[in-house]
């Protein structure tokens, strides 16, 4: 009788874990909150009205026609039962000889549920195309609203890959796209404001990269505010560490996340951040057959001791050394000492890039770092790269040539039922 493994999530790491199971030597079952694959370092863009949604989501099942040890079930895991090896979800009870925790992180707002409740996260395909609307939304509203204050500023908070492209993001789109569909709109009057609580941007790129996103953001107009704090949002106005307050309805919070842990895993095995405490085959810690992999996994090693970065590249190599490491388990699982042949994780730092606009985006590899146009390239091929099927890629690059060539397109959609 097969064993069976239950993945919960199919984020890079749950999804990497499974394809590189070899075909009908396990029962596989993913249990996942929503039914497709999702490419995060796109989210920006969607929220921007730069490409579909549909092109940085695609569907699990389709992922996995061909394999018939998979099964996919759509619901929320509520607890583990480490005694009798099972989960608890919002459709049922799924037991497991091996469950592996992929859930990744949700957005952190420190405890302050005004901001959770009034601003716009930016995690998943639905949170981005809500930005979207709500952006959208409140251009229209300058055209006829008495109070438009608050509606001309865009307000992103968070410093980091995400805030950044999001800034650039919006600043082209208020320069080049405004004019064209909002004749009316004083377009010098909206302004796009990028908080970040750190003494930089971009605080884990290098020196380099951070001068020259400061620089291109604030040449774009955006607003840059660094060791700067948000400690209150009502939904209109905005109140900083400094007192100063800012009136905004278009409060973008990309200030941090949490890992996304699961009740029923010991207190000290979780992070105060959310992230479980792994070891380097990333077996969770007080369990036999519980593995986490991926941005809620938290691993140390000599050249990574307070934990690996949340980046995709992490979490792809996490789920297929698991795999490999999982067929070594169940090759010799009697043989005395059997933890000595397994592969521990190693992540190999190829760099990191981030994109502040057109022609506008900065590399930092190992060996060296550079900026501008190129950069720009580099950036975009390899996004392409890690984008799922054929058509997905040829469609975001038809956008991307589109946009380049008109700086325009026709993708700003307000796609939500009417007031």
């Amino acid at each position: 009788m097969k064993k069976k493994i239950v993945v919960v999530g199919c984020g890079f790491g749950g999804l990497q874990f499974v394809n590189h199971l070899k075909k009908d030597c396990f029962d596989i079952i993913i249990v996942d909150k929503v039914n497709h694959h999702q490419f995060p370092p796109l989210f920006y863009q969607v929220a921007a009205s730069q490409i579909e949604p549909s092109t940085v989501s695609f569907p699990i099942r389709k992922l996995f026609q061909k394999r018939r040890d998979v099964r996919i079930r759509l619901g929320s895991v509520l607890s583990i039962n480490k005694e009798h090896n099972f989960i608890n979800t919002t459709i049922g009870k799924f037991d497991y000889d091996y469950l592996v925790i992929a859930t990744g992180t949700s957005t952190n707002y420190y405890g302050n549920s005004n901001i959770e409740d009034k601003a716009m996260g930016l995690k998943s395909t639905y949170q981005s195309i809500n930005v979207r609307n709500e952006i959208l939304h409140n251009f229209e509203k300058l055209l006829y609203s008495q109070n438009k204050e608050g509606l001309y500023n865009i307000v992103i908070v968070g410093g980091g890959a995400t805030g950044v492209e999001l800034a650039g993001a919006f600043a082209e789109m208020t320069r080049e796209i405004l004019p064209k569909d909002y004749p009316n709109i004083d377009k010098e009057k909206v302004k796009v404001y990028l908080l970040e609580g750190g003494e930089n941007t971009l605080p884990n790129m290098s020196p380099f990269a951070q001068n020259y996103s400061q620089q291109q953001l604030q040449k774009m107009g955006v607003i840059v505010k660094t060791g700067t704090f948000v400690t209150e949002y009502d939904g209109d106005i905005i109140t900083l560490n400094s007192g100063e307050i800012i009136l905004s309805k278009n409060v973008i919070w990309s200030a941090g996340v949490v890992g996304n842990a699961i009740e029923g895993i010991p207190e000290d095995t979780v992070l105060r951040n959310g992230r479980i405490k792994v070891n380097r085959i990333n077996k969770v810690e007080g369990f036999s057959n519980v593995f986490a992999i991926g941005d809620v996994a938290y691993m140390e090693t000599d050249k990574y001791p307070k934990g690996h970065p949340q980046v995709a590249n992490v979490a792809i190599g996490q789920g297929k050394n698991l795999a490999r490491n999982i067929h070594k388990l169940e090759s010799a699982i009697k043989i005395k000492g059997i933890e000595k042949e397994f592969k521990s994780y190693e992540y190999k730092n190829l760099g990191t890039m981030a994109t502040i606009g057109r022609n506008k985006a900065v590399v930092d590899l190992p060996f060296i770092k550079f900026k501008g146009n190129f950069a720009w390239l580099v950036w975009m091929f390899l996004h392409l790269m890690l984008i799922l099927s054929v058509r997905n890629k040829l469609v975001i690059f038809i956008n991307w040539a589109w946009n380049y060539v008109t700086k325009n397109n026709s993708l700003r959609l307000i796609i939500k039922d009417s007031d």
